[in-house]
């Protein structure tokens, strides 16, 4: 009896949805007309600037930082708000009126611009940050105009964080120039303050980061940074003191040993002596 074996069609596996189906970069997470839709690393660098934002020359109760916050800057147009991703201003309270969290930032009402603006480049918003989208007629100014002839903000920082390109423009005669950075380090005389480019962990995440510096150069630490650094200086006095309190105990156990030994010695030349027939 012949029994007739069918060749099998031989196919590939399915693939997978990571395989298939669009990526985090075919649905970008910003939309240009949509704000307020931020991605992680717009989440975590506005948090980095602000907890290491410490004039030196202002009290800490009179420094406000702003990030993804609405802007308001005419009050011929009281609508009209721009979204930095960073701002800081110094010179006002830290709470509005003393006493509340703000919902937004209102120039008109607090008095005070902002002394610098950052903006995170994004492929979306990218050319209005640079000031290369041309205004319309009837329709609210870019952010260039805003922060450059409206706002006046002295420094305006923008960063890739696809190039790690730091950019830096400040007011000369009315308009933006932008700084020639030798390293990218941007120094702000009136706040006695840098923002630079920082290597290291944030988050759980490392990478080149902006961070602000002092005087010295030395990067601001975050409180949890500060904390830690506090802890291990006391874990290091700790352990220093505990060092020197066994090389203590190490030295008097060797005094001990010392004038034990040394008894000996004369209660053996003593009994040397009696033998002989010496008294003492």
């Amino acid at each position: 009896m012949f029994v007739l074996k069918y060749p099998v069609e031989q196919t590939d596996p399915p693939l997978s949805p990571r395989e298939t189906l669009p990526t985090m970069y075919d649905l970008p997470s910003e939309d240009p007309e949509e704000p307020g839709l931020p991605d992680e690393f717009h989440d975590l660098q506005p948090q980095l600037l602000s907890f290491t934002f410490r004039p030196q020359n202002y009290f800490p109760d009179r420094v406000f930082c702003g990030s993804d916050m609405n802007l308001y800057y005419d009050v011929r147009h009281q609508n009209w708000y721009k979204r930095p991703d960073w701002f800081g201003v110094v010179g006002v309270p830290r709470l509005y009126d003393e006493q509340d969290l703000r919902l937004s930032y209102v120039v008109w009402q607090e008095g005070i611009s902002p002394l610098a603006v950052v903006e995170l480049l994004s492929p979306g918003t990218e050319k209005e940050d640079l000031g290369e989208t041309p205004s319309e007629v009837n329709k609210s100014p870019t952010k260039w105009e805003v922060y450059e002839r409206i706002l006046r903000v002295p420094y305006y920082v923008v960063f890739n964080r696809y190039t790690n390109q730091l950019r830096a423009f400040t007011l000369s005669s009315g308009r933006y120039q932008e700084l020639i950075l030798t390293e990218p380090r941007v120094w702000m005389t009136t706040v006695e303050l840098g923002l630079g480019l920082w290597q290291g962990e944030y988050q759980g995440i490392n990478r080149l980061w902006l961070r602000w510096y002092d005087v010295e150069g030395n990067w601001i630490p975050t409180d949890a940074e500060a904390a830690q650094q506090q802890a291990d200086i006391e874990r290091q006095r700790t352990q220093e003191a505990e060092q020197r309190t066994q090389e203590a105990e190490q030295r008097a156990q060797e005094a001990e040993q010392r004038a034990q030994e040394a008894e000996l010695r004369a209660e053996y030349l003593a009994q040397r002596l009696r033998d002989l027939g010496i008294e003492l």
